[in-house]
């Protein structure tokens, strides 16, 4: 059975991906497997980053690796966090600080203006330095307060009109279903399929 090691110590996003990729002939490690490794994540897009993480890991344990790179684009807000998503309140900002610092920017919005998106970009390299790029995006709107108890991130205020309900108001079989992350699993599922052949 292969390896393939996710780019990630943030145990929800290893967690989403475990289930998203069930059934394939891999075993699933992550960064928490390994001794420290230093990424710098300094690319200016989502695509950028993905293949920075990707590209370090895969280097340095010999496996196959998958770098995720995702964040939430507010289209009052000229798409911001954008790459800065997850430290859009500062280095060390708790997903609370970053909810409370967006809902404040968002606070005079009218609710027909608080369209946004998540992306996803996912990068997958190979130790031969072969590698893809895969994305995928979930529209919604950012809530006027957090609701639901699932999730991470900005979940909570993310409205899926469709739904009637925030992202961590969804169950995990739902939002693997329709989630930016499960959309750019699903295309990529078609490159480790085939690289099992």
């Amino acid at each position: 059975m292969k390896t393939l090691v996710i780019a990630t110590k943030n145990s929800g996003k290893l967690s989403e991906f475990k289930q998203m990729l069930e059934g394939l002939p891999y075993r699933i490690l992550s960064l928490a497997d390994f001794p420290p490794i230093e990424i710098h994540e300094d690319g200016s897009s989502f695509d950028e980053n993905a293949l920075i993480k990707a590209k370090t890991v895969a280097a340095q344990t010999g496996f196959a690796a998958l770098g995720d790179d995702s964040g939430l684009e507010v289209k009052a807000l000229a798409g911001m966090p954008g790459i800065y998503t997850a430290r859009y309140a500062g280095e060390d900002a708790s997903d609370r600080d970053n909810i409370e610092k967006l809902l404040s920017e968002m606070k005079n919005i009218p609710w027909q203006r608080r369209q946004a998106r998540f992306v996803c970009s996912l990068a997958l390299v190979f130790p031969d330095d072969g590698f893809f790029i895969e994305r995928g995006f979930c529209e919604g709107m950012i809530a006027t307060a957090p609701r639901g108890e699932h999730g991470f991130g900005y979940d909570p205020i993310f409205y899926l009109p469709q739904f009637d309900k925030t992202m961590a108001e969804l169950t995990d079989q739902e939002k693997n279903r329709i989630s930016h992350r499960a959309l750019a699993v699903r295309k990529m599922k078609m490159h480790l399929i085939k690289e099992q052949v």
